[in-house]
């Protein structure tokens, strides 16, 4: 049916989970309070795009900080997670949210697959005003499609907009991004490193995995990530765990047997120590004490 296929609502439906019933959804007016209620890790369970038309905020992408100006487009994969840490109070947003057929079909349709590594690598596109122009008028025709609701291809309608857009304004926007790779190996060891780490921590917690598949020297790789980001390969690797096993303890009905077991720990004790060596406190004291972290406006300058 068709109202399976395309969704618009400027509400959040009575269950989250429902957004991902559909092959596209959309959240127009996202204001600061709204934000500001967001004060736990939120993990993405599908690809989505957040179109920044005003103020600014401070988040938390995959553990790494990001200040972020209007307009700015930021691009979250499936399994990324976000943390809003401060928001001015004139922010103001649109969420889309593309469900993995759409998201696959668009890639097929495209089919230049480095233009999505340097997405995932780069979260955040600052716009000028004609590259947030063009995010506008993508906008109108999109809500011009959820709007026809007897159209006999709205999949077909929708896949071949965004395909337009992309081709036309986006490839333009991140082919700067190409061109202008870090000069420094470095830096696209550590790039692949910590994409590596969100895909594999899980099941992977030592170092010699990631340095067999980036074809170094675990010490190669220690030593380059500390000098790209200030912080050891192993306590990226911590962090992931950490904060993917934070996430399960504040928000999922597993125990804490059953995270461990979903973290690949041989252990609910050896899981017990890893959490409390990392953060001080046990998981059992952090599930039943965990506060939520209130979330700061950015005072106005």
């Amino acid at each position: 049916m068709q109202s399976n296929i395309l969704y618009d609502d400027i509400q959040l439906p009575e269950k989250v989970s429902d957004i991902l019933q559909h092959d596209f959804w959309t959240l127009s007016n996202v204001k600061a309070p709204m934000v500001r209620t967001v004060t736990n890790p939120v993990k993405f369970s599908a690809f989505t795009s957040i179109f920044i038309t005003e103020g600014e905020c401070l988040a938390d992408i995959n553990l790494i900080t990001y200040r972020i100006k209007a307009p700015a487009l930021i691009s979250v994969a499936a399994g990324d997670i976000v943390l809003p840490r401060e928001v001015r109070d004139d922010f103001d947003a649109s969420f889309s949210v593309l469900s993995s057929r759409l998201r696959d079909t668009l890639v097929a349709t495209i089919k230049d697959l480095s233009i999505f590594t340097v997405i995932g690598a780069h979260p955040i596109l600052e716009l000028s005003p004609d590259g947030a122009e063009s995010i506008k008028r993508l906008y109108r025709d999109l809500e011009e499609i959820l709007a026809a609701k007897s159209h006999p291809y709205p999949f077909e309608t929708l896949l071949f907009t965004l395909s337009a857009y992309f081709y036309r304004h986006a490839s333009i926007q991140y082919e700067k991004f190409r061109q202008d790779r870090p000069a420094v190996y470095n830096n696209r060891i550590t790039d692949r490193f910590i994409r590596l780490v969100q895909e594999h921590f899980r099941s992977e917690r030592f170092l010699d995995f990631y340095a067999k598949e980036l074809g170094i020297t675990p010490k190669h790789l220690s030593r380059t990530v500390r000098q790209q980001t200030s912080t050891s390969a192993v306590d990226w690797i911590t962090r992931f765990v950490i904060l993917e096993a934070k996430v399960m303890l504040r928000s999922s009905n597993l125990n804490i047997q059953e995270i461990a077991e979903e973290l690949h720990f041989p252990s609910q004790s050896f899981f017990g120590k890893y959490f409390k060596k990392a953060t001080g406190i046990s998981p059992k004291e952090y599930r039943n004490n965990f506060g939520p972290m209130p979330s700061k406006p950015i005072s106005e300058e």
